[in-house]
């Protein structure tokens, strides 16, 4: 029989896992930093700091106006509607319920018309949270299973998951402002031919990582965000002091079939940028886990039946 697994120690190793990616990042970050900071620091010695300030304000100002917003955006791209107590009595009853027992303060709670299970959480702390959940999700799910998700996005507020990805978010869009700047300027320095052999070699490192550091830090921040996707479902559990309601949800979902033309409106409606919220991929892509925000169901349902 396969050995139990702790909730504590699930929630502690995808953590442990996830400030790991976070510092790779960073590391990418220092090393296109040196190498272009070398290749513009006999040349042009000021290039390099206006390069790097103009992409960190950039950077910084886009993302933190979307932080501070975040709520605000997700629901306006999905058309969400406030949940009154009186319509959504068991919505709101789970939910107090959860955030009573948790000591955490109740998120506004909204709807969004949709026929898919589907829910996600946004705000930039528990001050400042919301969770929406699908018309979908409050038909086709018994109050176990609703409980189930609510927890999990509870979990997502709980862990400051909003502000986590805001992290890497800055640091991925540094990284990839930066290199666009650098490929963008040899355009300006194409006449140069006054670089020595060190400088060249240092030049070639530049234009590969230039090229290769989004994609990579690309990749290892959808990497970091399916690990929190799995320690949202360990902190579900100690929520609720069981998975079985979360296990059913997530089988539901990995059960739902929805037409064509149900997913292109999925596409029209939610906005690319935020679908990494939800607690499933609204899209229903067969993208290879390598390249996708959301961990496969199936390992998610198999870690949860072991706890």
């Amino acid at each position: 029989m396969p050995e139990r697994i702790s909730f504590h120690d699930q929630i502690s190793r995808n953590k442990l896992k996830s400030f790991f990616l976070i510092a790779i990042i960073f590391i990418i970050f220092l090393v296109i930093g040196y190498v272009i900071s070398m290749i513009y620091g006999q040349s042009d010695p000021y290039l390099f700091t206006i390069i790097m300030i103009i992409s960190i304000v950039v950077s910084i100002s886009y993302i933190l106006i979307s932080y501070y917003n975040s709520d605000k955006i997700a629901l306006a791209s999905v058309n969400a509607k406030l949940a009154s107590q009186s319509e959504y009595r068991q919505y709101h009853n789970l939910v107090e319920g959860l955030t009573l027992a948790s000591g955490m303060p109740k998120p506004r709670l909204y709807v969004m018309n949709n026929p898919q299970i589907n829910a996600f959480a946004s705000g930039r702390d528990p001050e400042h949270a919301v969770i929406c959940v699908t018309t979908g999700a409050l038909e086709k799910l018994d109050k176990q299973e609703l409980e189930g998700v609510l927890s999990h996005e509870l979990s997502h507020i709980a862990n400051y998951d909003i502000r986590f990805m805001t992290l890497t978010a800055v640091m991925v869009g540094m990284i990839a402002i930066i290199s666009q700047i650098f490929l963008r300027s040899l355009w300006f320095r194409g006449g140069n031919r006054d670089d020595n052999k060190g400088n060249a070699i240092f030049m070639i490192i530049g234009i590969i990582l230039a090229i290769l550091a989004p994609i990579v830090v690309q990749l290892v921040q959808f990497a970091i965000s399916r690990k929190r996707e799995y320690t949202a479902d360990a902190s579900a559990v100690m929520f609720t002091r069981s998975p079985t309601g979360l296990i059913k949800a997530l089988k539901k979902i990995q059960n739902e079939h929805p037409s064509p033309q149900q997913v292109q409106e999925s596409r029209q409606k939610i906005n690319k940028s935020i679908a990494p919220l939800f607690i499933s991929n609204p899209f229903k892509t067969s993208m290879k886990e390598l390249t996708s925000t959301h961990p496969p169901l199936n390992k998610r349902i198999e870690i949860l039946e072991h706890m």
